[in-house]
């Protein structure tokens, strides 16, 4: 494949959005300093975000056009097969982007490793373009990772990168049936999390916390449950029914398993409105999940292919 061109995706920082917020910058260090904040926290994230923006921009424009997108449209972004995706930010950002892509490359920028942990995150600036330069010769490395992926009846589909969440748009209670294999149950819960090998440590890991923070409490002398973890090229998912209630037409048998390319999950919404599926904690980009929806939740047939 001939990578003919860099999709550059870069994000907004805290101090844009403070700007966004109340117009300058000077009202927005006015309002931090007057809550009792440190502004200068924010101005120092912002000019080394920047800095390090400023550096990758020059450092990939000897190998190749570079076009250039912010985080927020990437949902209306038209991404080419011969596109090479570069990110620079929080792993968020390759969370974000992954979803989007249809078997691009993606190399991953640390623009902060001083204060960025950077699990997703690779590359610094400086190696970025080394990287990028490999890439379009054909001799680099990649990971692939597994993706979840919801398919409504009617086609409609979304992919989520650490989770997915299906469930009522606010704190009322989801209804719907649930079915695994041949098990099935009606429910009246939470909603359903469900997360993939490399979200395992995020949403996920903070279920279990939760089951073991209860079992401590209340039966001191039980076995904790250890957290499950998988790999992030398994071809797995993990679901877990959050504060599933018992009642006459509803149970709370069907509250957690594995789901694999050959045991997908079945849902179908009783929910007369407010019903959503999305992915990512990202509420705004979602799929309605109303009375008469039924949704197949599995393994993704699309990978991501992060650089390493």
């Amino acid at each position: 494949m001939e990578y003919e061109k860099i999709v550059l995706v870069t994000r907004k920082t805290r101090l844009d959005g403070l700007v966004e917020r109340f117009n300058t910058r000077g009202q927005a260090k006015f309002y931090i300093e007057h809550s009792g904040g440190d502004f200068s926290v924010y101005e120092r994230e912002h000019e080394v975000y920047y800095a390090a923006l400023r550096t990758l921009r020059a450092n990939l424009a000897p190998i190749a056009k570079v076009q250039e997108i912010e985080r927020s449209f990437l949902p209306n972004f038209m991404f080419s097969e011969t596109d090479l995706v570069v990110t620079i930010g929080i792993d968020g950002l390759v969370v974000n982007t992954a979803k989007y892509l249809n078997g691009q490359p993606l190399i991953a920028v640390n623009p902060d490793p001083a204060h960025i942990d950077g699990i997703l995150l690779p590359f610094n600036v400086e190696t970025a373009a080394l990287a990028a330069s490999r890439v379009r010769q054909g001799r680099f490395q990649e990971r692939k990772i597994t993706m979840a992926e919801a398919r409504l009846q009617d086609g409609q589909r979304l992919l989520a990168f650490n989770d997915l969440f299906i469930g009522a748009r606010t704190h009322i209670s989801a209804r719907y049936r649930i079915r695994v294999g041949e098990r099935e149950e009606r429910h009246s819960s939470s909603g359903i999390i469900v997360s993939t090998g490399v979200g395992s440590t995020g949403w996920l890991s903070s279920l279990f916390n939760m089951a073991n923070g209860m079992l401590n409490g209340f039966s001191p002398e039980g076995k904790p449950l250890p957290a499950l973890r998988l790999a992030w090229d398994a071809e797995q998912l993990i679901f877990v029914v959050r504060e599933p209630f018992i009642s006459k037409t509803s149970g709370a048998v069907i509250t957690c398993g594995q789901l694999s390319a050959d045991s997908p999950l079945l849902i179908e919404s009783e929910m007369p409105e407010g019903g959503v599926i999305f992915s990512d904690g990202v509420e705004a980009d979602f799929l309605a999940f109303n009375a008469g929806a039924v949704a197949w939740i599995g393994v993704a047939e699309k990978k991501t292919r992060l650089v390493i």
